[in-house]
């Protein structure tokens, strides 16, 4: 498999688990205490080494708008991800298709830039897409995590008054 046919396989492979992920949430309730939405974060910092690869030359003002751009793809993401106490008091991911398109927007997007910016070496550009990744996932998973955690709360002080 070559680089751009492996790029694009790892892709629908990624978008796929997401999305899988993301509709089975819907139908089952979110066990313990929420941490486990913000597993995705911790799996970044592996990453980071690849900034330290003396072949990645990524300048000041590049990190600054895959960072900006990464937040604003988050937004998307963030407004479509919500939580709700079911009739069982459990809680779980609401039903929300439009998370679905936001993500696929967001994957879109990230793929247009990919296929529109050949000027920049390979190495440099994967460390600026995966630092776009960083950017969107973080905000939306912890942002997503104190959400749950508000209805968490409540639903556990509500029950135990």
């Amino acid at each position: 498999m070559n680089n751009g046919a492996s790029f694009y396989f790892i892709l629908i492979v990624v978008a796929a688990l997401v999305i899988w992920r993301r509709t089975r949430s819907m139908y089952r309730p979110i066990k313990g205490n929420g941490r486990r939405i913000l597993f995705p974060v911790v799996f970044f910092f592996p990453s980071i080494s690849m900034y330290f690869n003396p072949a990645v030359h990524v300048h000041l003002m590049e990190g600054v708008v895959a960072v900006c751009l990464g937040f604003v793809l988050s937004i998307p993401l963030i407004w479509t991800t919500n939580y709700e106490v079911r009739e069982d008091n459990q809680i779980y991911a609401k039903k929300n298709t439009a998370f679905i398109f936001a993500f696929m927007a967001v994957l879109a997007i990230r793929f247009f830039l990919r296929t529109h910016l050949d000027t920049i070496d390979p190495q440099t550009l994967t460390a600026l897409f995966l630092l776009v990744a960083v950017s969107y996932v973080v905000p939306w998973r912890v942002i997503s995590y104190l959400k749950f955690r508000k209805i968490y709360l409540g639903l556990h002080t509500q029950t135990a008054t």
